[in-house]
Parts: structure tokens; C-alpha cells; sequence
């Protein structure tokens, strides 16, 4: 089982109580529950694909060139 750790200034959506989330894995699934009225909300995490993609040239932005002189 891995650590629950609670979620800064997030609000419940079923009882509106701000900071009383608390986030932890759970066989591969992400479970967040209210700890004042018990709410909960599983869901998978985002694939790990879309984080480790190599940029294309959309994402770049070229700021400036840089020579050597």
C-alpha cells in the first residue's frame, strides 16, 4: 500500500470542505477521498506515454539562436 498524502487547497466536489483530500495509488488505479464526508474518486493514472513522448516541432518554441563567435 503507498502513502496517502492530502491535497493542498483542493475542495471536495460533494461536500465543498477545502483540504481534506487525500491522493494514493492503489494497484495501479489513483484513489482520491474526502476525509470529512467520505467521498471518493478512483480513477487509472494518465498513461505513462503521453509524459514521455519526444516533443514534435508543434511543441517547441524557438526563443532565440545562440552563435558562438
Amino acid at each position: 500500500m503507498s502513502k496517502k498524502r492530502f491535497i493542498a487547497g483542493a475542495t471536495c466536489p460533494s461536500c465543498q470542505a477545502a483540504d481534506t483530500l487525500r491522493w494514493w495509488q492503489e494497484h495501479h488505479v489513483e484513489v482520491v477521498e474526502c476525509v470529512k464526508c467520505g467521498h471518493t474518486d478512483r480513477r487509472s493514472p494518465v498513461a505513462q506515454e503521453a509524459s514521455t513522448k519526444e516533443p514534435t516541432q508543434q511543441d517547441a518554441q524557438v526563443i532565440g539562436i545562440f552563435k558562438p563567435q
